[in-house]
């Protein structure tokens, strides 16, 4: 039988977390720290950049710019690998981000040797090492689709949109509750938001469910989403305790009822192959085949 999820801050929690939901955060996490280095590390040049004349300081912030589009690139091919991980069913990433971001990191390291040196072979061995180097610390973008076989691409796609917008609404509800700084709320916020994704999860394995589900992913995700925006302006502007506590009722609420959806659809999965099962088994005796217990 499939089980509830419980997190930390559910009424019946048994303060665990899935290894799912685990790894989906380390990831996120990995991938703030990073992005965050690769912004940061091109700041000299723009110092250094006025220490050239003009022909040398055009060079030297062109090279600032690959830069930072290199770290933008790297930052957004890393979001999309964390949804690709998180997701059972998913496509390749329409565009090789990373890929990008390492080209341009050689790119940029190149222009920036060039402007120091005005020679060509140094600074290619230094651009070449720098995108070797980048390819090897971030990896290349998922090439492939994922869990896809067999699955029919029009439902797949209605899938994605669905799911796709359900994302949307948990990370608008992320960006509204920091506003109330409210540490404990937050982690309540992002608990819910672990159970609607697992929701999301078992529809992108069976695109049959998404009829069953398409309210939650949609009108009650919206609702969640208004809602955490009115608390967060409410609690932010004179910490209403009645708001906190009427705000955590309709996460517990929520996420319940989220919950006991996900696990519906994954015991009526179980049923339809229990019945495709029976059928199969019924057939093959009738051809004179027997299949054991």
């Amino acid at each position: 039988m499939a089980q509830r999820f419980q997190g930390e801050f559910s009424r019946s929690s048994a303060g665990k977390t899935s290894p799912h939901v685990k790894r989906s955060k380390k990831l996120r996490v990995i991938g703030k720290t990073r992005s965050w280095l690769l912004f940061v590390a091109p700041l000299p040049m723009a110092i250094r950049a006025f220490f050239f004349d003009a022909s040398g300081m055009a060079i030297t912030f062109a090279g600032f710019g690959a830069l930072i589009l290199a770290a933008w690139l790297t930052r957004e091919g890393l979001i999309a690998q964390t949804a690709y991980e998180e997701r059972k069913v998913a496509r390749r990433p329409a565009i090789p981000r990373k890929i990008f971001g390492s080209a341009l990191t050689g790119i940029g390291l190149f222009l920036a040797g060039y402007a120091e040196t005005r020679a060509i072979f140094d600074p290619l061995i230094i651009g070449a090492i720098g995108t070797i180097l980048h390819s090897l610390t971030f990896g290349f973008d998922p090439m492939k689709n994922k869990g896809m076989e067999g699955i029919d691409e029009y439902q797949t796609e209605r899938v994605a949109r669905v799911v796709d917008k359900g994302e949307k609404y948990l990370a608008e509800m992320a960006d509204a509750i920091k506003r109330a700084r409210n540490r404990r709320i937050e982690q309540r916020v992002a608990q819910f938001s672990d159970t609607a994704r697992e929701m999301f999860r078992t529809v992108e394995n069976d695109p049959r469910d998404l009829t069953a589900a398409r309210k939650y992913m949609g009108v009650y995700l919206k609702g969640a989403r208004d809602a955490t925006v009115k608390f967060a302006d409410i609690y932010a502007h004179n910490q209403d305790q009645q708001a906190l506590a009427n705000f955590d009722d309709l996460l517990n609420d929520l996420e319940e009822n989220f919950a006991a959806r996900t696990e519906k659809l994954l015991l009526d999965d179980k049923s339809d192959l229990d019945i495709e099962i029976e059928v199969l088994r019924d057939r093959l005796q009738r051809e004179g085949i027997v299949m054991g217990k």
